[in-house]
């Protein structure tokens, strides 16, 4: 199992950046079938071959995903987008 972890700082204001997680999620949901729930600051999201965590802290994101064999093959990918996303919605 692969695992992703990535790690963004931020300056904004917590709300911001948990309506841009959630925006980030909404698409996921919509393009791929991505579940997803919040608990407090942390959005859960799951589907086959695909589990993890996005926590919202007051200066930085934490993205955490455990990748299932098929989706580890497209770790490289996977990392590359969601860096690029919180890069160009956190900035």
């Amino acid at each position: 199992m692969s695992r992703i972890d990535i790690r963004r700082p931020h300056q904004r204001s917590r709300q911001d950046v948990r309506d841009a997680v959630d925006r980030l999620a909404c698409s996921l949901g919509d393009r791929f079938g991505v579940c997803h729930r919040w608990d407090g600051d942390t959005l859960t999201f799951e589907r086959s071959g695909v589990r993890g965590r996005i926590a919202v802290g007051e200066h930085d994101v934490h993205v955490s995903a455990e990748l299932g064999l098929l989706m580890g093959a497209m770790k490289p990918l996977i990392e590359r987008e969601i860096e690029r996303y919180l890069d160009q919605h956190l900035a």
